[in-house]
């Protein structure tokens, strides 16, 4: 049976976190040598972005966790001992963190990765007024740039459509101006509306 089969029969086609029947996937519990179904999960698009840090974490999600971190499942387990961790500042992830019980094995693979040393900030791309930049977003230069190493000047009120974000950088994107691919700092930009 495939990983994918034994993980939807035994969570019953929800999230093993928070229930949701929503557009599930395999999340590989890091780390791991060999994904299978003792140490993946299924879950929603919604928990999948928070556990990867793309999107703000959502305190009141997480409340499902009250639930879930009592899975058999060492994986489930392991998650909600992260997630917890991240939370720890809400006086009832702390409680619950206080109540979940993992054995040594399962505490070293949670500790592993060192995200329960994180709070639930996230580092994202956003624009001059903090706006969350997407890849294939629309910004418009607020200050003019001297591109270096070329003559190219890009001008205030430069539109630059289909952005990339830059994946180690939150403060950098690249964009393309007179068909060259630039890297422009986040704070010099400004995300357009989509309505105009």
């Amino acid at each position: 049976m495939k990983t994918e089969d034994v993980l939807r029969q035994r969570s019953g086609n929800t999230c093993e976190l928070c229930k949701s029947e929503q557009i599930l996937s395999i999340y590989e519990v890091p780390p791991q040598d060999q994904a299978n179904a003792d140490n993946c999960i299924l879950v929603c698009d919604n928990c999948l972005a928070q556990i990867e840090k793309k999107v703000e974490l959502n305190n009141s999600h997480w409340n499902c966790l009250t639930e879930s971190m009592w899975s058999e499942v060492p994986a489930v387990q392991v998650v909600a001992w992260r997630m917890l961790n991240r939370l720890r500042n809400e006086s009832w992830a702390a409680d619950n963190l206080d109540m979940l019980y993992l054995n040594d094995e399962h505490l070293a693979w949670a500790k592993a990765t060192g995200d329960h040393e994180s709070d639930g900030s996230v580092d994202l791309h956003r624009d001059c007024n903090g706006a969350q930049l997407l890849a294939g977003d629309t910004v418009v230069l607020i200050k003019s740039l001297d591109v270096k190493g070329s003559t190219l000047n890009a001008k205030m009120g430069t539109v630059v459509k289909n952005i990339r974000l830059v994946p180690d950088n939150t403060e950098q994107i690249e964009g393309k101006i007179e068909g060259q691919t630039i890297v422009i700092l986040t704070k010099y930009v400004r995300k357009q509306n989509e309505k105009q």
